[in-house]
């Protein structure tokens, strides 16, 4: 006897902050037996092999923004041609449910799939609602979020939303058992500064700065993990070798940067839904910078949460200067107990199975029609 296995088709575009919470929902939608399948964008070809899925669909995406009329015409076509051979894909695959992450790479299969009446569930990350999951929320059956108030869900949305939290990776959930690490007077200070590939330069130019304007003393304590931009690598370093700073680690990127969370005192960086969230889970203070520009703020949103909590300090990247940074790390290393209160507001703001409360809302959405 043949037994069916029910397939769920997972949407998102190869950057870290939709694919991790895709690939956290994979695994906990292929412990329960189903078998799950990935429509993405070329940008994840190179990791495609170690996605949790028993396929893995290239759809051709653009994003139709920018000033350029021919640049967004263009975009449009593409994501035209993306609908075709998502359609077919559909087809072929028979998804009992398809999920989308946001980004306009699922726009294409999550639209195609609600013309062809597959029940679909987005999962918005972020406390502001980005403009691929707003433009497809009204032909969702279920939105599901990663914070518990979201702004900007169009009114015409009616579908139910759940509160799931933001599906966190097993390398996160391994480094939230680390206990937030005690200081005193003389004891090493760790300090991680990263800002992903859009706040890396920032932080390179602040940073360094700042440092140099601590006391010698304090500084002397510090252990300095520093996410670098490849080109300001040699620089940073040497500014630091300079001012004799000994403790440093700097690098383009970190592999392991969950254990380096929970291995920090504080942490200085963006405010991504994914860094927010993971902080949250981790349990560990934060100065956060949200990334300026963006139409929808949702970096400001998403750090405003901490900051409410009085989990995470956030700062305009205006107010972002050497002198602010100096008087911040100061303050916070001037009063242990007032880091510790930090970490532990944070940790209460955690959710640890958000894949699992997912994968629970996919299940029954699926199994609905």
């Amino acid at each position: 006897m043949t037994v069916f296995t029910p397939t769920i088709l997972l949407c998102a575009g190869g950057t870290g902050g939709h694919l991790f919470p895709a690939e956290s929902l994979a695994h906990a939608l292929r412990a329960r037996g189903i078998r799950v399948a990935l429509a993405t964008d070329a940008r994840v070809d190179s990791i495609a092999s170690e996605f949790p899925a028993s396929e893995v669909i290239t759809i051709a995406s653009a994003t139709p923004s920018g000033r350029s009329p021919l640049k967004r015409a263009n975009a449009v076509l593409t994501l035209g041609r993306g609908f075709g051979v998502a359609a077919k894909e559909i087809r072929r695959i028979n998804p009992a449910a398809i999920v989308g992450f946001g980004g306009y790479p699922t726009v294409p299969p999550v639209l195609a799939g609600q013309i062809l009446r597959v029940p679909t569930i987005l999962h918005e990350q972020n406390a502001v609602m980005g403009r691929a999951n707003a433009f497809l929320a009204r032909g969702a059956r279920t939105i599901a979020t990663g914070f518990k108030v979201v702004r900007g869900v169009p009114d015409k949305a009616k579908a139910p939303r759940i509160h799931t939290g933001n599906p966190l990776r097993p390398a996160v959930i391994e480094a939230a058992k680390v206990a937030y690490p005690a200081f005193g007077d003389g004891d090493v200070l760790r300090l991680l500064v990263f800002g992903g590939s859009q706040g890396a330069r920032v932080m390179g130019e602040v940073v360094p700065e700042a440092l140099a304007r601590l006391p010698d003393a304090l500084r002397a304590r510090l252990h300095l993990v520093q996410q670098v931009r490849p080109e300001d690598l040699t620089a940073v370093q040497n500014r630091y070798l300079a001012m004799g700073l000994a403790g440093i680690e700097a690098a383009p990127f970190f592999k392991d940067l969950p254990a380096r969370m929970a291995a920090s005192h504080l942490v200085v960086g963006r405010s991504g839904a994914s860094t927010v969230s993971e902080l949250a889970a981790i349990g560990r203070p934060a100065i956060l910078v949200p990334l300026p520009g963006s139409l929808d703020q949702d970096q400001a949103a998403n750090a405003a949460t901490l900051d409410a909590i009085g989990a995470a300090l956030a700062v305009k990247q205006s107010d972002f200067t050497p002198d602010r940074l100096a008087a911040e790390l100061t303050a916070c290393f001037a009063t242990p107990a007032k880091l510790t209160a930090a970490a532990d507001a944070a940790r209460s703001a955690g959710i640890h199975d958000a894949a699992e409360r997912l994968a629970e809302v996919v299940v029954k959405t699926a199994a609905r029609t």
